[in-house]
């Protein structure tokens, strides 16, 4: 089930990555301001990346700070491009959520989404 989708901004690839409040009812932070969430990427690769909730403005407001930006520089991420949260249970991983990188192309004359492999190699 996707959590959200969001064409990346300057923001975004630079600092943190925002997301809409609704996507909170999928998280549980256990009365907390903040969670450690176990994600699989593409690749098959167990990440632990902290979605914080900020307030604005009298509500709160979901982040990805920690671990974000190294997924960011791995994918080789820019403006333009496009991450998508899914909610996947993998118990053999232990993890909750698939992240998921695109980038737009051309197919056969039209503009799609494409995915993104990983930049970096470990």
């Amino acid at each position: 089930m996707q959590i959200f989708s969001k064409v990346l901004k300057d923001t975004d690839v630079r600092v943190k990555l925002s997301f809409p409040t609704h996507c909170l009812e999928h998280l549980d932070f256990a009365g907390s301001n903040s969670v450690d969430l176990r994600i699989k990427d593409s690749c098959g690769e167990l990440r632990v990346i902290r979605c914080w909730k900020r307030k604005n403005g009298g509500h709160d407001k979901p982040v990805l700070s920690s671990g974000w930006l190294k997924f960011v520089a791995d994918y080789g991420l820019g403006v333009g491009d496009k991450v998508v949260l899914l909610r996947e249970d993998d118990h053999s991983l232990g993890s909750q959520f698939r992240i998921e990188a695109r980038r737009k192309i051309m197919l056969l004359g039209e503009e799609t989404w494409g995915e993104v492999t990983r930049a970096t190699n470990y």
